[in-house]
């Protein structure tokens, strides 16, 4: 295994970011809308505002996510709203904020406080504006002193930082080369010493990753550590816009494999998915996968190792038991503590066979909060308790599915999917006593919420149910 993303993954990451992050419209307002792209699109090539725009090498003020997930990017007087479309005045969505350029935004993340959680904060000098829904809340404009003990006026960038990544809500103060951590909580300040992303021109948090802006270049960062990967900066006109001639994943386009995988509307089976009990649910296709639980902040693929440290190739089958998520590739198991950046779990991998009794498996799921594994090998299933030691397989059980390439077990039921389509089961015993398949539905419809097919016909259709969700 190669280290850092590796050629491959610098390629997936490429035409992954230039597809999500460069083709969606200027965002509707609802949950999603501002992501949903066509690969392949260009903008006109007469747009004189959009090439002023991609001219430009003084990025940005600030950017933030706004409490529907469309992303916003400052500018001076204006604000751009998702990745293309025109300039709007601030004033007209924020008539409070006076004129002038903005010095940080984010959307904080506080669900212990309900009254501020998921505003929109925006920051300009000694005060900070908090919205709700594009209303002003009660109480703002106040000292960012008032709302932050101990942190500056004069910002140059600010973003939150969830508990998944941070351990404790926090927020991510840049002032020049210094870099602040405030607890949420606690009101704990603390100093960092982050010389690879001091010096923050405007940062973001989008699909659990964090990014620095230095005029037009950008850097990823590690919100605990400070910490860049391999490969950065990037320049963000080749993600963060929609330019002409421009965009890493130009070139790919006319990758039919890659864009297959990438696209989550091409129909291509995804091999694995997977949930936990704190409701992240993963989908596996080809070396990328999907989170499905954060889609109000759009859909994306990212290559594995851009999570999972050092994982590459093809995962045959998931699940989560425990905090901890275990990965299966051919007789191989990875398993990785769902903790920041993470970890994975020393001795691993390891051979399948020592640690369920199984050679292989071409689908696994647990129920949530449950202690039982389901393994699905070709026509058959078997229970695997996971509390048990040593690990052995139960009797098979005959499933009315000749092949599956993955499954997953939610609060609302048993999921199995197969080529385009899955089929849903109530539970594992409404599947274990099934003589016949549940009638087949979309996956790219129903999960990835791409406009409507009919289940193996590839006509247009309407969807049979929501998709799952847990949170």
């Amino acid at each position: 295994m190669m280290g850092g993303l590796g050629v491959l993954g610098a390629l997936c990451l490429s035409s992954a970011l230039a597809a999500a992050l460069a083709r969606g419209h200027s965002g509707s307002g609802r949950p999603g809308g501002a992501w949903h792209h066509h690969p392949g699109s260009q903008p006109p090539p007469n747009d004189t505002e959009l090439l002023q725009r991609c001219a430009d090498e003084a990025g940005f003020d600030a950017v933030a996510l706004d409490e529907s997930g469309t992303m916003l990017f400052f500018k001076g007087d204006f604000v751009w709203k998702g990745f293309t479309g025109p300039r709007e005045p601030i004033s007209a969505s924020w008539p409070e904020v006076p004129e002038g350029p903005l010095d940080a935004a984010l959307r904080i993340h506080r669900q212990d406080h309900p009254e501020v959680h998921d505003s929109l904060f925006l920051f300009q000098g000694k005060r900070v504006w908090a919205y709700a829904q594009g209303k002003l809340r009660h109480g703002y404009p106040r000292l960012i002193a008032e709302e932050f003990p101990g942190v500056p006026g004069d910002l140059a960038a600010a973003v939150e930082c969830h508990p998944e990544e941070c351990t404790t809500e926090t927020i991510i103060f840049f002032q020049g080369p210094a870099v602040l951590s405030y607890d949420l909580k606690t009101k704990d300040l603390k100093r960092r010493q982050w010389p690879a992303v001091a010096n923050c021109s405007a940062a973001v948090r989008w699909l659990e990753r964090y990014y620095c802006f230095q005029g037009i270049r950008f850097w990823r960062f590690d919100p605990a550590t400070g910490d860049v990967p391999p490969h950065y900066p990037l320049d963000a006109r080749d993600y963060f816009m929609l330019c002409p001639g421009r965009g890493h994943g130009h070139g790919a386009r006319g990758n039919a494999t890659l864009r297959a995988v990438t696209d989550r509307c091409s129909g291509h089976p995804f091999q694995a998915f997977s949930s936990d009990d704190s409701g992240r649910i993963y989908a596996f296709r080809g070396g990328q996968y999907f989170r499905l639980d954060s889609a109000r902040d759009g859909w994306h693929s990212w290559p594995l190792n851009h999570t999972w440290k050092e994982l590459e190739g093809k995962v045959d089958a998931a699940f989560s038991w425990e905090e901890k998520l275990h990965l299966i590739q051919g007789s191989q198991v990875t398993i990785y503590r769902a903790a920041p950046g993470y970890p994975r779990v020393e001795g691993y991998p390891r051979a399948l066979q020592a640690e369920l009794g199984l050679a292989g498996a071409d689908a696994a799921f647990t129920c949530p909060h449950a202690q039982e594994l389901y393994v699905i090998q070709g026509s058959q299933m078997r229970r695997v308790d996971l509390l048990q030691s040593p690990r052995a397989p139960g009797p098979a059980v005959p499933l009315p599915h000749a092949q599956v390439d993955g499954a997953l077990c939610t609060s609302k039921g048993v999921y199995l999917f197969h080529g385009a389509d899955f089929h849903h089961y109530a539970d594992v015993a409404a599947l274990s006593a099934a003589l016949a398949p549940a009638p087949a539905q979309s996956t790219a419809a129903i999960f990835f919420r791409c406009p409507a097919v009919a289940a193996g016909s590839g006509q247009q259709g309407s969807p049979q149910q929501r998709p799952p969700r847990q949170r």
